[in-house]
């Protein structure tokens, strides 16, 4: 069967999931859960991803992420991908760490963002981890962020939760009404079934039923076109990470020239790869090839000892 079509926009907001294959706990650790979070962290500032909600749980994860890049696969790809990476290499281990390609329902801005932050904040109550009383302690999910402005990474945006709550301004008293606002959500199950909390995971979409009919209609419009669409979305990436090396170029005062011409190992190349790939997506073997650095793994083998030991000289011209 073919997979289905992701639907990416710029304008595009999801509840991403995704389960340790068999449903292993591969967050049994604090450390473990903060390498996640490192990871999340690098991903949302090289793709623009703006995060509503998370939480980790034991065995899965849940993320409210809006991608006005439309980067939604590329962001996943790498996010997954370099966390099970330095998972397993942690661990000396191999093999699949997700149970495979992760879940993403397309959320409705207007009748589904909002619930869909509560449902995840309510994720350690309806696993017992936590009693509400206690939820804005609990350190693995985006509630103390919330509940703490000076904690919280630029690419985390409460306002939607907030404003689902009842118009809740982001101040001491807002941010208080909220958590009222989860205690009471908890403890009235006609609320959560007006809010659909039980098909948050489920299907592919999570909003009103007008929102349901739009999303049907444009995704009736991609099939078939699955593989232009992933030609044209790699060409576009490809665009992307060119201009921002050309950017990095005229800092330098070097031309594309000079990476053919200059050797393989030259600083200022190996201080460009490590840029870009703090920045963007770009692959190793797009950055071998792009800027004549060698293969993928003599790109991986200079830029993990660039960031060992940068030039101080040449980062702070890269800025």
């Amino acid at each position: 069967m073919a997979r289905p079509l992701r639907m990416e926009s710029e304008s595009g907001i999801y509840h991403v999931l995704n389960r340790g294959n068999d449903r292993a706990d591969i967050f049994r650790s604090d450390k473990t859960k903060a390498a996640f979070l490192h990871c999340l962290d690098e991903a949302c500032r090289k793709t623009g991803w703006e995060v509503h909600a998370w939480c980790l749980m034991s065995n899965h994860y849940h993320l409210a992420v809006s991608t006005p890049g439309a980067n939604l696969v590329d962001g996943m790809c790498w996010l997954q991908g370099t966390f099970s990476t330095r998972f397993n290499r942690l661990r000396a281990e191999r093999g699949h760490l997700f149970q495979g390609r992760y879940k993403s329902l397309l959320v409705d801005p207007d009748g589904g963002l909002g619930p869909l932050c509560h449902y995840i904040h309510l994720n350690p109550v309806r696993a017992k981890l936590r009693p509400v009383a206690g939820l804005a302690a609990y350190r693995w999910t985006s509630l103390p962020w919330l509940m703490d402005p000076k904690s919280r990474p630029s690419w985390y945006h409460p306002q939607p939760a907030l404003d689902h709550a009842g118009e809740l301004a982001d101040t001491s008293a807002g941010r208080r009404r909220y958590l009222d606002y989860l205690a009471w959500l908890a403890e009235d199950e006609p609320a959560r079934k007006a809010q659909r909390f039980a098909a948050m995971s489920k299907g592919w979409v999570i909003g009103t039923t007008g929102f349901a009919k739009t999303m049907l209609k444009e995704n009736e419009k991609l099939v078939g076109q699955g593989r232009r669409m992933a030609a044209a979305l790699q060409e576009t990436r490809e665009a992307l990470w060119q201009e921002a090396l050309t950017v990095l170029l005229r800092k330098l005062r070097r031309t594309p020239a000079d990476l053919a011409k200059e050797s393989k190992s030259a600083g200022w190349k190996v201080a460009l790869a490590a840029t870009l790939k703090a920045r963007t997506t770009a692959t190793n073997r797009w950055l071998g090839a792009n800027l004549h650095l060698g293969g993928l793994h003599e790109v991986s083998r200079k830029v993990g000892a660039w960031d060992r030991q940068p030039d101080q000289v040449l980062q702070k011209k890269l800025v």
